[in-house]
């Protein structure tokens, strides 16, 4: 049983990735695109299928905390209700990130059909809010709270030996990373998508695929609990 809940969780935690990274190009004409209130509607389709994918990450992220609190409540439970907790408060914020590109949609489909100066103006100025509150889902969900529950998560394994000592080191580096680059982005230091911010999640990205393939190939040790 601790093979097969290892190799869904290590599933999870893969397409959480692939959907992440995906969904944002696909998001590209509504978030990085000068003129995305009159382009964004044109590239309608293409913005639905990274919405349809951050939605995959909703579901992937949830089932990573689902099928990983057993196993860390068994250790501590206050840190396997922490964990719990803290994935989903990043969950939520990236499912009001994904509502902010649908409102950047329809704002450009009402946008293409009205010439009236003032209204674009003002779709304008509603278009760059909503803008905003994606960067701030953006380093609040997938930066800060990924740092403290990927942090508990890590912690729990290097006590536990569930995976590698060697991984849940790496674990805790990579946490404690991306919670620095989401002070550094909170207070303008360091642009989001900008090669810094790359080198500061590039570990994170790097540990979750190990502690995938780890899971998949050889499920949870519970050798902790056993001996």
């Amino acid at each position: 049983m601790d093979k097969l809940n290892g190799r869904i969780t290590g599933a999870f935690f893969i397409l959480a990735a692939i959907t992440s990274i995906i969904g944002l190009i696909f998001y590209e004409p509504a978030l990085r695109d000068v003129n995305y209130l009159s382009h964004a509607a044109q590239q309608n389709n293409k913005i639905l299928t990274g919405v349809f994918l951050e939605l995959m990450l909703v579901c992937t992220a949830a089932g990573t905390a689902i099928m990983l609190y057993p196993y860390l409540k068994r250790y501590n439970e206050s840190l396997g209700m922490g964990y719990f907790c803290f994935r989903l408060l990043e969950v939520v914020s990236i499912l009001i990130g994904t509502i902010s590109v649908l409102g950047i949609l329809s704002l450009s489909r009402f946008y293409t059909g009205n010439a009236h100066t003032t209204a674009q103006i003002n779709f304008q100025i509603l278009g760059q809010n909503l803008i905003d509150i994606h960067s701030w889902t953006f380093i609040i969900g997938p930066n800060f709270f990924l740092g403290i529950n990927t942090f508990i998560y890590a912690y729990v394994f290097f006590k536990t030996n569930l995976v590698s000592k060697k991984i849940a080191v790496l674990g805790l580096i990579a946490a404690i990373l991306i919670f620095i680059a989401a002070f550094l982005e909170m207070f303008g230091i360091i642009q989001q998508v900008s090669l810094v911010g790359g080198l500061f999640g590039l570990p994170i990205f790097v540990y979750e695929m190990m502690v995938a393939i780890w899971l998949i190939i050889k499920g949870f040790n519970t050798n902790y609990w056993n001996r």
